[in-house]
């Protein structure tokens, strides 16, 4: 091995710190979103929409189904609460992290 290819490959070890900061950084781009907050994972069409404004529903209920990438996708309530506002219409396109449906927290009876 040559003199000259020695640096090369030095040259090519100091910039692979840069390359790996770079990429940490693009990585850590997320959408914060409310408690309550529904929103759309993927881009689709709203196939049925399950609950009305006022409904009362708990964690895990599906809330209207999600049709993207040739499957049919229920998308669940995240908390317990109430229906607040529906964002959406059966068969409106949606794109991703648009908000579908906000439930807002019941306060529960204490005993």
């Amino acid at each position: 091995m040559t003199k000259e290819k020695k640096e090369e490959i030095n040259v090519v070890e100091n910039t692979t710190p840069v390359v790996e900061e770079a990429r940490t950084t693009y990585r850590q781009i997320y959408i914060k979103i409310n408690e309550g907050q529904v929103y759309a994972f993927i881009p689709g069409t709203i196939l049925e929409i399950f609950v009305k404004k006022g409904q009362n529903v708990k964690k895990g209920e599906p809330l209207c189904s999600l049709h993207a990438m040739k499957m049919d996708n229920n998308i669940c309530s995240t908390i317990d609460g109430k229906v607040h506002t529906i964002n959406i219409k059966k068969g409106q396109n949606v794109s991703k992290n648009d908000v579908l449906i906000e439930v807002i927290p019941v306060p529960t009876k204490q005993k």
